[in-house]
């Protein structure tokens, strides 16, 4: 059986982070101790943000692992880390929200146009980052499918 992409326990609320290190160590440690994914995609995770940001806009990060990374993967998820105090993201760019996402094969591509659909939308944000329950990220998810 496999396990939800986005469960209750993958959300993490009123989380702080001092550094965009850490908090995509927080994020891909969701994954890993849930089983998405192995113990090395987090050092994929930071390798991509070396690489290239992954600060979306409108406080969203969705730090993910390198193209060389997917046979670290052992199923899809996502992992929610709330940061309401703010993380530097560089240049400025504060992140509120991270979206971990572990994809296998092209199943995190629906993943992605449910998170931008979600995350487009100012008003989700605000939803996201004010979240006090797991239920309540869960919701905002759910009335996008």
């Amino acid at each position: 059986m496999t396990k939800s992409i986005l469960a209750k326990e993958n959300i993490l609320l009123n989380t702080a982070v001092g550094t965009k290190e850490e908090a995509i160590r927080v994020t891909g440690s969701i994954l890993v101790d849930k089983g998405y994914v192995d113990a090395n995609y987090i050092g994929k995770m930071l390798e991509r943000e070396a690489l290239t940001s992954t600060y979306m806009g409108n406080f969203v990060a969705i730090p993910h692992g390198t193209e060389d990374s997917k046979l670290l993967v052992k199923e899809s998820g996502i992992s929610f880390v709330q940061v309401p105090q703010g993380v530097d993201f560089g240049s400025g760019n504060i992140v509120k929200l991270l979206i971990g996402i572990a994809g296998k094969d092209n199943e995190h591509l629906d993943i992605l146009s449910n998170i931008a659909i979600v995350c487009s939308e100012e008003e989700n944000i605000e939803k996201l980052v004010a979240a006090k329950t797991a239920d309540e990220i869960l919701a905002i998810f759910e009335e996008v499918n």
